[in-house]
């Protein structure tokens, strides 16, 4: 299939593009500098030239805290660029995947069970109510979709680029004697290698629709942090701490851990615990 990754060079598009080739697609891939979604005009400039079958888009505006104060921001990138990308994929007959978040959950405080995709989300953040307002858009406009609801991700090129939870925990580990880590959000962290493996098999499928796509198990930051000292040999103090004791700016989901069951059942992959997740990430 000839496939066009948006946002090619982030975690989750340098593996995607590495479990695409390796099925044999044949791969585009586009990096900011050469689309902007939020651009009609950059859109068509951009993909014109490529003719691809399957639009994968992993563009995002993800500065959760600063949505808080620049929605307009967040909502350019999140919502209305999906959107663009809906009209053009419904315009040229194209299928297009959109990689989605937990964070359209959160609304139901004492939920403790997972989230499956007949749940009716309810976002928390300017960031989660973007990123629904996203999924929304590709689902009514886009009749060939895949809309992808994951959590929490880290994958290799976190290493060098803006970082992600993993890297960030090994740098403080080593740099202080002493972190506080909120231990009442409960979650799933996600690797992008397992999310790129899952995705390779879900548009083999043809089974279009929302998915939610996370590593199976569940765990808070706090737990995940000492899994991560733990595996890396870091010796370090942790202190649990709630939400509000950290008082970021935008307001996270007590419980957002997802149900992936139906994208099981549609392409017979399973994913890894997070355990074995994070232990592979950090071998390598």
């Amino acid at each position: 299939m000839r496939i066009t990754v948006i946002g090619s060079q982030g975690q989750l598009g340098q593996d995607l593009m590495l479990s695409l080739a390796a099925a044999e697609h044949q791969l585009t891939g586009l990096t900011h500098q050469q689309i902007s979604i939020e651009d009609t005009l950059s859109i068509e400039a951009a993909l014109e030239a490529n003719t691809p079958e399957l639009i994968i888009n992993t563009a995002a505006y993800n500065k959760v805290d600063q949505a808080e104060s620049s929605p307009e921001a967040a909502f350019a990138i999140n919502a209305f660029g999906p959107r663009n990308l809906a009209l053009y994929c419904q315009k040229k007959k194209i299928r297009l995947m959109h990689i989605s978040t937990d964070y359209v959950f959160g609304l139901d405080s004492e939920r403790e069970s997972a989230y499956t995709e007949l749940d009716a989300p309810g976002p928390l953040s300017a960031y989660g109510q973007s990123k629904l307002a996203g999924e929304y858009f590709v689902r009514a406009i886009c009749p060939q979709h895949y809309v992808v609801r994951t959590c929490g991700l880290y994958g290799k090129a976190g290493k060098t680029g803006n970082g992600n939870f993993v890297e960030t925990m090994l740098r403080l580990g080593k740099e202080r004697d002493e972190l506080s880590i909120i231990n009442d959000q409960h979650c799933t962290p996600t690797s992008t290698g397992d999310l790129s493996t899952a995705i390779t098999h879900l548009i083999q499928s043809d089974k279009f629709g929302l998915y939610h796509a996370a590593n199976e198990g569940q765990m808070t930051w706090f737990e995940f942090a000492q899994s991560i000292f733990e595996i890396a040999g870091i010796n370090v103090k942790m202190t649990a701490i709630s939400t509000e004791q950290f008082n970021a700016a935008a307001d996270r989901p007590r419980f957002s851990v997802l149900d992936c069951s139906r994208l099981q059942k549609a392409t017979g992959f399973s994913f890894p615990h997070w355990k074995s997740a994070l232990k592979t990430y950090l071998e390598q």
